[in-house]
């Protein structure tokens, strides 16, 4: 029989937790003005709807994109890991629909958490292997939408795993000037990631780039630095 978005909306809905929720929507900063305003939670931990994902990870194209639309943080989240699940294993042509279906509905990976764990997982994971796309995904860099520009900084971290360091180098110089602290927040934590395969790069980087790298970005890309480096660059900045 075939499987309807409905039945894992019915199933997450069973979930709610509204005094989580209302945690939830402070945490996310859904405020008027802040940066996830007017998105819903229903107080889902994320375990329980990786465990939904997995076992609704076959769903079809057709009824993912109901669950992605969805005004619910959870079920668009769930929707969008149960891509990742789904990802590892189809067809290298089924990868293209897959990837080419989240590049086409980026605009509902629209908070930190969705972006971090599905980003890295399908869009980094495949223009690693189709380098045809990479310009596609690393332009996002200079959009105004804050969310893109985290998608394009996290599709390197797929690369960064396997000791290729040039696209984090240079969409780090990119966003030196970001205004947003969770762009500063994602650079450095690549940067850290890069750091913790070789220490080379992370300070050649910092050597260059610490006086003009803001306070956060810093602090996350030197992280796992022994202490006298690090208090030297902080008092660099």
């Amino acid at each position: 029989m075939k499987i309807k978005s409905s039945q894992i909306i019915n199933e997450l809905n069973s979930l709610k937790d509204p005094e989580k929720a209302q945690i939830l929507q402070r945490f996310f900063k859904t405020g008027k003005g802040q940066y996830a305003e007017g998105d819903i939670f229903w107080g889902i931990t994320v375990p329980k709807q990786r465990s939904i994902a997995q076992k609704y990870k076959l769903l079809e194209l057709s009824e993912v994109k109901k669950l992605v639309k969805s005004p619910i943080h959870e079920i668009r989240l769930t929707g969008f890991l149960l891509l990742t699940y789904q990802y590892l294993l189809v067809s290298d042509e089924r990868k293209k629909e897959i990837f080419e279906f989240y590049f086409n509905h980026r605009k509902y990976v629209n908070n930190w958490d969705l972006v971090d764990v599905t980003t890295p997982k399908i869009i980094g994971e495949y223009i690693k292997h189709n380098p045809k796309k990479q310009k596609l995904v690393f332009s996002l860099i200079t959009s105004k939408n804050l969310w893109e520009r985290r998608i394009a900084l996290l599709a390197t971290h797929p690369f960064i795993k396997s000791d290729n360091f040039k696209d984090i180098l240079s969409l780090a110089t990119k966003v030196l000037d970001d205004p947003h602290d969770l762009i500063h927040k994602a650079s450095g934590w690549m940067l850290r990631e890069m750091g913790k395969r070789d220490t080379a790069p992370l300070i050649k980087f910092l050597d260059q780039y610490t006086t003009q790298m803001p306070r956060t970005m810093l602090r996350y890309s030197i992280e796992r630095l022994p202490e006298k480096t690090r208090k030297k660059y902080l008092t660099k900045k």
